[in-house]
């Protein structure tokens, strides 16, 4: 496996700045009817030397990921992380509120409760984004690219002139043979989240019409988040409409005003940006609205193919820390300690390109194969693909002709083959 080095603190600022400046762009994403915020990299902090996290044996085959035909081979496991005391990343025991176990694959999973795999990962992606390529078009043409099918479609709305899921969703979804897990993103327009929060008319009219929409046209259950990566929007100072606090008030209002009015196949994901500088805030704990309207806990996060910021492997993704904070476990490690029972998603992934370095992208995606049974709270993966975002960052899986083989490889990992059942059977 290759070693990473440590990113200069120099990086960190550079990011944050470029992190300010994505959230005032939204972008195309699944066509023109589709306005959607997906920042274009993850703004977290600098990596350090990662860990690997060894997770009890699940009974997960070996993710060599070898060609078709070509058996696998049991898990020998990888080392411990060099500390007395590794961090909790071990599934929850069982009981009341713990997660179903990864079980040994072959084994049929589906989707359960909440849309919870009884076993293995779901795997999706948003695609064409930053493109006004129509939704259903972009999902065909990964698909075709990635020779799989997606569990999960990821979109995006904002304000309140387009009622969701469209016709277009509706269609993708309920494809004959090709059922899909709708994950719907919207964020608010024309009022603050304390205005929303304390029941803003126009808003609160457009949950009502919105209700009734998906009353009649669309009884599966779909994840929905609500302003997605909000930290970048946080201004805590009293009056300002969007503290911590209001924003998980309104979350709340909006989940429990669709609910109220008979919504309720909402499968609720809270989606963090995973930036150190963000989540290490002494309000960042502030922003979640309750048990009761987050069933999943959903989290954004990219690797950069140059030495550096963002460097890694899939252990500095799901669990990028700062020197300068040393306090802070990781995203993975914070969220399986503080939401024990909640499943977690990555709601955008990615690998961003680079001419210097076009091989990180094929070494990421090996390497993941071997690394993600260690994650074993990860329920939902979730990629981002975009020829280019407001940087001119490409996280298209087929870069190179190596990239593309290594992501259908990870793709036929058994762990990724969940039954998707749209919550009706």
């Amino acid at each position: 496996m290759r070693r990473l080095r440590l990113v200069h603190l120099a990086a960190v600022t550079t990011a944050f700045t470029l992190s300010v400046v994505a959230t005032l762009s939204w972008a195309w994403t699944g066509g023109v009817d589709q306005l959607g915020l997906p920042f274009p990299a993850d703004n977290s902090s600098q990596a350090g030397n990662p860990t690997v996290h060894v997770a009890p044996s699940n009974g997960w085959v070996d993710p060599a990921v070898p060609e078709p035909g070509v058996p696998v081979v049991p898990d020998q496991g990888l080392p411990g992380p060099p500390t007395a005391s590794p961090p909790v990343t071990a599934a929850p025991p069982a009981g009341p509120g713990s997660l179903p176990k990864h079980r040994p694959q072959p084994a049929r999973c589906r989707t359960g409760e909440k849309l919870v795999p009884t076993c293995g990962i779901l795997w999706g992606v948003a695609p064409g984004a930053f493109t006004d390529q129509p939704g259903a078009v972009a999902l065909a043409a990964f698909e075709r690219k990635t020779e799989r099918h997606q569990d999960i479609y990821h979109a995006y709305h904002r304000g309140e002139r387009q009622l969701f899921p469209t016709k277009e969703e509706i269609g993708i979804a309920r494809e004959r043979g090709r059922q899909r897990l709708l994950f719907l993103n919207w964020k608010p327009a024309g009022a603050s989240w304390a205005e929303i929060a304390e029941g803003d008319k126009a808003t609160d009219a457009f949950l009502d019409r919105l209700a009734v929409h998906i009353r009649k046209n669309f009884p599966e259950q779909f994840f929905f988040t609500v302003h997605h990566e909000a930290e970048d929007n946080v201004r805590e100072k009293a009056g300002s409409g969007y503290t911590a606090e209001d924003y998980s008030k309104m979350y709340r209002h909006v989940v429990k005003r669709l609910r109220a009015h008979g919504v309720d196949n909402l499968v609720t994901v809270l989606v963090h940006m995973a930036y150190v500088p963000h989540t290490t805030q002494s309000w960042f704990e502030r922003m979640y609205p309750g048990d009761d309207v987050v069933d999943w806990i959903g989290f954004d996060t990219y690797a950069y193919s140059d030495p550096g910021y963002g460097h890694g492997d899939l252990t500095e993704l799901l669990n990028r820390k700062m020197t300068s904070k040393p306090s802070w476990p990781g995203f993975y490690d914070w969220a399986v300690t503080r939401h024990r029972s909640k499943p977690l998603m990555v709601a955008e992934w990615g690998v961003w390109s680079s001419t210097k370095n076009p091989g990180h992208k094929a070494d990421f995606y090996r390497e993941m194969a071997r690394q993600i049974p260690h994650f074993t709270n990860i329920r939902a993966m979730v990629h981002f693909d975009t020829p280019h975002n407001q940087k001119g960052q490409d996280s298209r899986v087929d870069a190179t002709r190596e990239s593309l083989a290594a992501y259908r490889r990870l793709g036929r990992l058994p762990v990724f083959q969940v039954e998707v059942t749209n919550g009706l059977s």
